[in-house]
């Protein structure tokens, strides 16, 4: 017997410990090299192991368990993956195709208790997708919105609806008025910085608007060619990130951090872009804003994006950033105060796009409007350099062409 273990991967210097979330094979399983285990949730971010080889894998430790950087959490026999198959046997599942569900079969298996295991795979080697999850599910509600036939032959009475009031005091099954879960370690975390951010910052907002129709009408003329090009849709962050990077160059003050009693002021770029996840809210940092162009920026925040939400970003993405954009105009937002993420100076809040009257040289016209938000610590900033800041800002949406002039 050849037996390899599994330990829990070193994930930074800040971090000794985490919850073994979940485990995505089962004890026992055939697994194949590189094909994801498990997944671990820290303070900081949640990442997966994946298999060092293939080979039959027995767990050391469960789901929910609290386990220790380097703690060996199961071991693998590589013998075990290349024993012949008796003639006739099945094949197991694991061996015969990668049956690793993605985020979306995972949750949609979790919110059905469909095991995705069960059902014949669509996608490459023999994948169950998504489609399949709901082509399975779909008939199971079908039915059970259908209503009952009759239970005498040849009855020509349906059964009479349920009354107003006996629907809308339909019985609660006993146990689901509450459900109760430990706060995962991630969720700790943001809580305790939210905290924190509130109670040692003096931290004050300022609100604008900003009309949208300049940057909306730039994205409908050149959105085509813009795909063509760079193979990637052009939205609205990487604007907002550069006239970021514009309106900290003209209000460096902004750009500071407090450490003890001094001030230190930042000289770098490294914007950090709030993405919600499962797990909690994450900060992928994109770094050296004002060095890269509009497509590096988009390129940049749908890759860690698409990691933060895989549960694949690491803690050196989290770090360096000197400033905060956040969008709660995603969900619906109109406005908000958004908090702080220290030791930063700063962070801005956009909110959802609406038609709006507006007064245009003395004229009502209807205009996409947005509401701006920006949040900041009066103990470094104060009043004149945040309404600057946001005004900045606010120029360059409306004007975009200040962005390429610099002014």
């Amino acid at each position: 017997m050849s037996l390899l273990e599994v330990k829990i991967p070193p994930m930074g210097e800040s971090i000794a410990s985490g919850i073994l979330a979940k485990w995505h094979v089962k004890d026992g399983d055939v697994v194949k090299k590189d094909q994801p285990l498990f997944e671990l949730e820290t303070d900081k971010i949640t990442s997966e192991g994946t298999a060092e080889s293939a080979g039959k894998i027995t767990f050391k430790a469960a789901a929910g368990d609290e386990v220790k950087i380097g703690q060996v959490v199961a071991t693998i026999d590589s013998a075990a993956s290349s024993t012949p198959v008796a003639a006739g046997a099945s094949e197991p599942k694991s061996a015969a195709k990668d049956s690793t569900p993605s985020p979306a079969v995972r949750r949609l298996a979790a919110a059905t208790n469909l095991d995705p295991s069960t059902l014949i795979g669509t996608g490459k080697a023999g994948r169950v997708t998504k489609g399949d999850m709901l082509a399975a599910t779909a008939p199971v509600a079908a039915s059970a919105s259908e209503p009952k036939a009759a239970s005498v032959a040849g009855a020509a009475t349906p059964p009479s609806p349920p009354s107003t009031l006996t629907a809308l005091v339909a019985p609660i099954a006993a146990g689901s008025r509450q459900t109760r879960r430990k706060m995962t370690p991630l969720r700790a975390k943001i809580a305790q910085r939210l905290v924190s951010a509130q109670h040692e910052a003096a931290m004050l907002t300022t609100f604008n608007e900003v009309d949208m129709s300049a940057v909306m009408a730039l994205r409908a003329k050149y959105q085509d060619d813009f795909v063509k090009q760079h193979g990637l849709k052009l939205g609205f962050m990487s604007f907002f990130v550069k006239a970021v990077v514009h309106a900290l160059k003209a209000v460096p003050g902004v750009n500071a951090q407090i450490d003890g009693d001094s001030i230190v002021e930042n000289h770098y770029y490294d914007i950090g872009v709030a993405v919600s996840t499962d797990k909690g809210l994450m900060v992928p940092v994109i770094k050296d804003c004002d060095a890269l162009g509009m497509a590096a920026v988009e390129a940049k925040i749908a890759d860690a994006a698409k990691r933060a939400r895989e549960s694949k970003i690491t803690l050196a993405d989290l770090e360096g950033g000197v400033f905060t954009i956040t969008n709660g105009g995603t969900f619906g937002s109109l406005l908000s105060t958004p908090i702080i993420n220290p030791p930063q100076a700063a962070i801005l809040g956009m909110h959802a796009i609406n038609d709006r009257p507006i007064a245009v040289n003395g004229q009502v016209v209807i205009r996409p409007m947005m509401y701006l938000a920006l949040s900041y610590d009066h103990r470094l900033v104060d009043g004149k350099q945040a309404v600057t800041f946001l005004v900045k800002v606010k120029q360059a949406i409306e004007d975009p062409t200040r962005l390429i002039l610099g002014v």
